[in-house]
């Protein structure tokens, strides 16, 4: 696909305008002269200050959007356990491992449907796709309300699933196609902060909603309500507002999506806005890095979903009511998200993934081990700080795994197809965690406790060694070849991924 670009698009002087950016442009544009085109149109420059202009327009028109969508899907996921601490097993007569089922029938649906779903928002455009699955599950949680028994609860689960599964793909793949790969980590970790937000929200909101004692519904029913029609009503907007992508952003100048076509395909994609081909997309799986990468995945997904799905009887486990258990699940989850914050700022001030994947992972495991290994009773604070830590370690690992082997793919297919099953096996992986958080284990679940914490170990062991695999290719390939610097290296040339001459391994 052809630029949209009427003229050169130039650097300005390094020396004077970098200020410390990383343009990331290849080193024969950084030697073009500051002259019009053939054709006579005119030069446009790429200034530090264009770029900062175009980042900050995307930062305040994409990112909030975005970030208050997952907001509401992330709720949608959690509301179940709030609902379980306000009676939702006496209102239904779920028995035995009722509930468990119920949990774990969501991410079947969820995984096989979300590489089609990500395949067709690469086609008809994450803007469209979206916030129509937005709308999905957001009627999906309002039938919660209507539910009269196990069945019912069950079927509406498996269509949340179904409707829900491609989301957090899609938004990967859409802020690609706004942000350079040096840009991503922070940009994600902020829309991400917004789970852990939702999951301190949820608690705030289950707090306020249980003290209804008047009105024809339960308690945990009204929940459903107001969480359902908040989310049908944003997706609406959402629909509205949202861009097919950078260069098609009606905020921007013309001259400014120029740029923002320039940025991305230098920096981002080797084919900006690629139309979508499955048989090339394919060979991404032809790469032994991907299946390492979805085992790093599968390792995050337990903890990720245990946490999501068991903070509230984890900490229920202090001995405090419905009511104060649901409170006591708040400043986790917002510690969760800051530390989410600190590490991605870090990792992108660095330019390095991997060990920041690593440390999250060493929380998780720390946490768990210690809560597993206590007498909580008898040590409540000791108790409630790991919970910090198993929240410090499901958050940051989830966003800088993706951005990092979405920085590693320039072809935009292969790209959304990785991270389309990717994320949604590590969410496949809330079938283990509803299956080892059983009643007869209650209160202390030392089976689910270990599990997850051999799981949060298993996947620092994995993320250690594909990033020493990286490292040591980046140094074969330097000696073979001489040293690049992949700063100074265009997507446009590493289409192929490590086939690539000039491909170095971003870590």
């Amino acid at each position: 696909m052809s630029s949209p670009t009427s003229g050169q698009i130039l650097l300005s002087s390094p020396e004077k305008d970098r200020k410390g950016e990383d343009y990331n442009l290849a080193a024969k544009e950084a030697t073009e002269s500051n002259s019009p085109s053939d054709d006579g149109a005119p030069a446009l420059i790429l200034t530090a200050a264009a770029d900062r202009a175009i980042v900050w327009k995307f930062d305040l028109r994409i990112l909030p959007v975005l970030a208050v969508m997952y907001l509401f899907n992330s709720l949608d996921k959690s509301n179940l356990g709030n609902a379980k601490t306000a009676g939702l097993e006496k209102t239904l007569g779920l028995v035995g491992d009722q509930y468990n089922i119920i949990l774990s029938v969501f991410f079947v649906p969820y995984v096989l449907t979300a590489p089609f779903l990500g395949i067709l928002g690469k086609k008809l455009g994450p803007n469209r796709v979206l916030p129509a699955m937005m709308f999905t599950f957001g009627c999906f949680t309002l039938l919660v309300t209507a539910v009269k028994n196990f069945s019912g609860l069950l079927a509406i689960r498996w269509f949340l699933g179904m409707s829900e599964s491609a989301f957090f793909p899609l938004v990967i793949y859409y802020l690609t196609t706004f942000y350079r790969r040096g840009e991503l980590a922070r940009r994600l970790a902020l829309f991400y902060a917004a789970q852990s937000i939702a999951s301190a929200f949820s608690g705030l909101l289950a707090f306020g909603v249980f003290q209804i004692t008047t009105g024809s519904l339960a308690d945990w029913r009204y929940l459903f309500v107001i969480e359902g029609s908040c989310t049908v009503t944003f997706s609406v907007f959402a629909f509205w507002y949202l861009p097919q992508s950078a260069s098609h952003a009606s905020f921007l100048s013309q001259e400014q999506k120029e740029l923002a076509y320039y940025r991305m395909q230098t920096d981002s994609s080797s084919i900006v806005n690629e139309k979508f081909n499955l048989r090339d997309s394919l060979t991404i799986f032809r790469h032994p890095t991907s299946w390492l990468i979805l085992g790093i995945e599968i390792c995050l997904g337990v903890p990720l979903q245990s946490v999501q799905l068991f903070l509230p009887q984890i900490i229920s486990r202090l001995g405090y009511d419905t009511v104060k258990t649901n409170l006591y699940t708040v400043a986790p989850n917002v510690s969760g998200a800051v530390m989410l914050l600190v590490l991605a700022f870090a990792s992108d001030l660095t330019r390095l993934r991997f060990p920041f994947v690593a440390a999250g992972f060493l929380f998780t495991f720390i946490g768990f081990v210690i809560y597993a290994a206590i007498d909580v009773e008898n040590q409540l604070q000791v108790a409630y700080f790991a919970s910090f830590m198993m929240t410090w370690g499901t958050s940051a690992p989830s966003v800088l795994l993706d951005v990092w082997y979405n920085n590693n793919i320039a072809h935009e297919g292969r790209r959304v197809l990785l991270t389309s099953i990717a994320v949604p096996l590590a969410n496949l992986m809330g079938v283990v965690s509803s299956n080892i958080f059983l009643n007869q284990d209650a209160p202390k679940y030392i089976p689910a406790l270990a599990t997850t914490a051999a799981f949060g170990g298993t996947g620092l062991v994995l993320t250690l060694l594909l990033g020493a695999y990286m490292l040591t290719d980046n140094r074969r390939r330097d000696a073979r070849q001489g040293k690049v610097d992949l700063r100074t290296v265009s997507t446009e040339e590493l289409r192929d991924g490590p086939a690539a001459e000039r491909f170095r391994w971003f870590y």
